[in-house]
């Protein structure tokens, strides 16, 4: 066919080990599934985004102009750095064994990431790309949530998966929210999105948001749960101001990252 985009054997290999998993794939995760080196693979995808194939994003590739073309990916390259630095000081507070949900915020994505360092843990997520990124590292237990897929959050929602969230007790949950808002708390652009953190919350012993300072004093439509009912944030920025004396009010402590950290 004319103009058709002609790829070398590695590349049509690689293309069909993203197809195989749903659209998304990590470097690391396509580097052992076709024993080559991250290098390679790294090299590889960038051929395939410049034939428009692929579009990269941190740590991985997506299929373009298919249902794994979501905004998510776009989310998760927004403000990269920020979210990297908060992943890493959130999860110095989590040791080897705890038992965790993750939910499907671009932030915890890149949490997840940082917990491929500790072991023996139990995750559970609603989130393909968190379950994903933890399956099958450190003899963690990964359980991926059912119920109805979002595909521009890459995650799965509604009444089966806050039911399935029920049945376990979690240490704790990282939670993250599209807004935070002085008077109303953390807030969410998705209904099914707040009900099922509100469901998460009952199950925890404790509860910690992840968020960058570029949604301080946003506002969403949709709130899940009282802010009261979150322990403490960790952040890129102090909030200030009347943000920074309601979170006080509600009783989060709040903790940002050292700024050598988000300079890494």
């Amino acid at each position: 066919m004319a103009g058709e985009t002609k790829h070398s054997y590695r590349e049509l290999e690689l293309l069909d080990a993203i197809r195989r998993v749903g659209g998304f794939a990590k470097n690391s995760d396509l580097a052992t599934a076709l024993n080559v080196s991250e290098e390679t693979v790294r090299r590889t995808i960038k051929a395939l985004s410049k034939a428009g194939s692929v579009a990269r994003v941190h740590g991985g590739a997506y299929l373009v102009g298919t249902q794994s073309d979501p905004s998510f990916f776009q989310r998760i390259e927004q403000y990269a750095r920020e979210k990297r630095a908060v992943a890493k000081t959130l999860v110095r507070e989590i040791e080897d064994g705890m038992t965790l949900f993750l939910d499907v915020g671009s932030t915890t994505a890149f949490v997840a990431e940082e917990l491929r360092t500790r072991g023996s843990l139990s995750i559970t997520t609603n989130s393909v790309q968190v379950a994903q990124t933890l399956v099958g590292h450190n003899d963690n237990h990964v359980y991926l949530l059912g119920g109805e897929m979002h595909v521009d959050e890459l995650g799965a929602f509604g009444h089966v998966a806050e039911q399935q969230a029920r049945q376990f007790c979690y240490d704790l949950s990282v939670l993250s929210a599209d807004a935070l808002h002085t008077k109303r708390g953390f807030l969410y652009l998705n209904r099914a999105e707040a009900d099922l953190a509100s469901v998460v919350i009952d199950c925890s012993d404790a509860a910690v948001v992840a968020m960058t300072h570029h949604k301080f004093g946003s506002k969403a439509p949709h709130q899940g749960f009282t802010p009261q009912r979150i322990d403490r944030m960790i952040v890129d920025q102090v909030p200030e101001h009347e943000l920074a004396r309601q979170l006080d009010n509600w009783d989060i402590s709040v903790k940002a990252v050292h700024p050598e950290v988000v300079k890494c």
